[in-house]
């Protein structure tokens, strides 16, 4: 099994069922009767991400107990909130200020030097092949995200993934991070998802964009016009993935983020 070697390196014991993504197999672990979470990356893109959590030394993030190359063990957190829950109570404009008050931790400079990490540009491929032959509000995105490319702000390490799934709480640390990509690119990026969740529902609901636009861009202290062309390159972007990979009832809800984006900018 995955996980026999590091159980046994670790001195692991397990303590639920394994998890299986597309990209990691995860297993509940305890180290010294303290929960853990282990987890197996099977692609390279988590493999940095291990390497951005080991960088943030648990600042903003879940701490980093182990680390060995593909294997990672992380602070399990347990907390009794949810972000998505909140937003399902009424209280999307205090998860939306979380979510950024968790960023501005991860964004914090460093003495030390950052990780090597994925140039937040080379995300954007599958946008450049798919948008000339789809057109519409893909060829939007792409030019919006050309137009940020061009000259680019505030470059930081990034998480690559903000959602209000991926930021948990934790009874003895509050807001933590997990799960990142691991790019660099500018910060604004970040904040984009936060857009598309917690639910297709959520995100495309008649006036939750713009709202979440003034909010985000007060917390996070961005430029709001520059914060609404980031969503919708990023919505873009994430349409994208989904036909490519031939889903488009998933495409459906990101194109109309970006399609609503597009109409806030006046495109």
């Amino acid at each position: 099994m995955t996980f026999d070697p590091y159980l046994r390196r670790w001195n692991l014991v397990p303590d639920g069922e394994p998890i299986h993504t597309n990209s990691s197999d995860l297993l509940p672990v305890r180290l010294a009767g303290k929960p853990a979470m282990l987890k197996v990356a099977r692609v390279n893109e988590e493999e940095v991400g291990h390497r951005l959590m080991v960088w943030w030394n648990g600042e903003g993030a879940a701490r980093v107990l182990r680390h060995d190359g593909e294997a990672a063990l992380l602070e399990r957190v347990e907390g009794d909130l949810s972000l998505a829950e909140m937003v399902r109570a009424g209280q999307d404009d205090e998860a939306s200020r979380i979510l950024c008050a968790t960023v501005a931790v991860l964004h914090a400079r460093q003495a030390r030097p950052w990780p090597e990490l994925t140039p937040l540009e080379r995300w954007f491929r599958t946008l450049e092949e798919l948008a000339p032959q789809v057109g519409g509000v893909l060829a939007t995105s792409l030019e919006t995200a050309r137009h940020l490319f061009r000259e680019p702000r505030h470059l930081r390490p990034l998480h690559g993934d903000i959602h209000h799934g991926n930021v948990l709480h934790s009874r003895e640390r509050g807001w933590l991070a997990i799960d990142p990509k691991g790019l660099i690119g500018e910060r604004g990026f970040d904040y984009a998802n936060i857009f598309c969740n917690p639910d297709p529902e959520t995100a495309t609901r008649p006036g939750r964009l713009a709202r979440q636009t003034h909010v985000v861009a007060a917390a996070a202290e961005l430029d709001q016009q520059r914060l609404l062309q980031w969503v919708l390159a990023y919505a873009g972007l994430s349409a994208a993935w989904h036909l490519e990979d031939d889903e488009p009832d998933l495409a459906a809800p990101t194109l109309e983020v970006a399609r609503i984006a597009a109409a806030e900018l006046g495109f």
